[in-house]
């Protein structure tokens, strides 16, 4: 089916889920999850195609990216069910103003109609998306990237029973065939059948949707997280969860790819931080850390000096940008200069540099 022939579609089935009320969309997600764990094999099945015909084209790490295994897919389930239990809002009233002569105007949320959302080699975001575009009201019309395209049908294919079994149309879900560029330029400018396109993936994809969509978008950002170990943090628990941010999984959003150190604390942490990071995970089998060091950080510890461009790179890799900052001003001066809105970390046992992350 052409990507034209769906977005018609999900077109004819978004005024059922405009109408649908809380109950019914609940009663839907909770099919849907449910769907999802009883084809739990035929996913499994799917995802290890996806994974035999992308090894040797992407890295380990974007390999662990694309996996997906029996407790993930019951994580992406209880996913749903997290939805479901979340307030509606459809129908909430955003402002309210009572004219003089009685008059009441009311802005109330009203869903978006149809919601496109393009995505990279990520197979959970497929549930994601459709349980908050379900949630809001909305039809979904799916765009994955080619590495996920057969995880991502089998999971399509899932929550569109669940739809059924709810009474809700299936094509208020669907997965676009095409994973060429061309499709995705056709969402962009599929103006009077997409409400709304959401890009979630790479700085490239956000750029080329803001620069070439004629229908509305929401801008995201890409993932580049901070941690800032203060001069009076609790140095051991900074190394914990340097290594639990960035090596647990190097291939999500919200892994950390830059780590800030108090000029204060430099001579004494960043030697702790290399053994951590790189010999003791290399002595124990585990994949080293690359650091990627500025001037300082480089006079006091061996790795890559920093390029011009790695305090801004999502990385999603094992590699880390580290840079020597003049305390909790210089953090914040430079966390505001590089962040793009993603979650940001202070290591820190005093109270008022705490504060200055609020």
């Amino acid at each position: 089916m052409t990507t034209m022939e769906l977005l018609k579609k999900a077109r004819g089935a978004k005024g059922a889920l405009a109408l649908a009320d809380t109950e019914l969309k609940n009663r839907a997600l909770m099919e849907m999850a449910r769907a999802l764990e009883d084809r739990t094999a035929d996913i499994l099945a799917a995802n290890v195609q996806d994974l035999e015909a992308a090894r040797g084209t992407i890295s380990e790490v974007m390999l662990d990216r694309l996996a997906l295994s029996p407790e993930r897919i019951a994580g992406m389930a209880q996913g749903m069910r997290e939805v479901a239990a979340l307030p509606d809002p459809v129908g909430a009233v955003l402002s309210r103003v009572e004219r003089p002569n009685g008059l009441v105007i009311e802005k109330t949320a009203v869903p978006m109609g149809v919601i496109a959302i393009i995505y990279e080699s990520r197979p959970n975001v497929t549930s994601d998306a459709a349980a908050l575009a379900l949630k809001a009201g909305s039809a979904c019309v799916l765009r994955c990237g080619k590495e996920a395209h057969r995880s991502a049908a089998a999971i399509v294919s899932a929550l569109c029973r669940g739809l059924s079994r709810a009474g809700l149309p299936q094509e208020a879900l669907c997965l676009v065939e095409d994973t060429t560029r061309a499709s995705a330029h056709e969402l962009m400018t599929a103006s009077g059948y997409v409400d709304l396109l959401i890009p979630r993936g790479g700085a490239g994809l956000i750029r080329a949707c803001v620069d070439n969509a004629t229908v509305p978008v929401i801008e995201t950002g890409t993932g580049i997280c901070h941690i800032y170990v203060d001069q009076w943090a609790d140095q051991g628990m900074a190394l914990d969860i340097l290594e639990n941010a960035k090596c647990s999984r190097p291939s999500v959003c919200n892994a950390a790819e830059v780590c800030l150190v108090d000029r204060k604390i430099a001579g004494e942490f960043l030697p702790k931080l290399k053994a951590r990071l790189v010999d003791g995970r290399a002595a124990a089998g585990q994949p080293p850390v690359e650091l990627r060091l500025d001037e300082t950080a480089a006079a006091v510890i061996d790795g890559a000096p920093a390029g011009e461009r790695d305090f801004d790179t999502e990385f999603l890799d094992y590699i880390l940008a580290v840079r020597v900052v003049d305390g909790v001003e210089g953090a914040v001066a430079h966390i505001a200069a590089h962040s793009t809105g993603h979650s940001e970390c202070i290591v820190t046992g005093d109270e008022k540099a705490a504060h200055a992350f609020q």
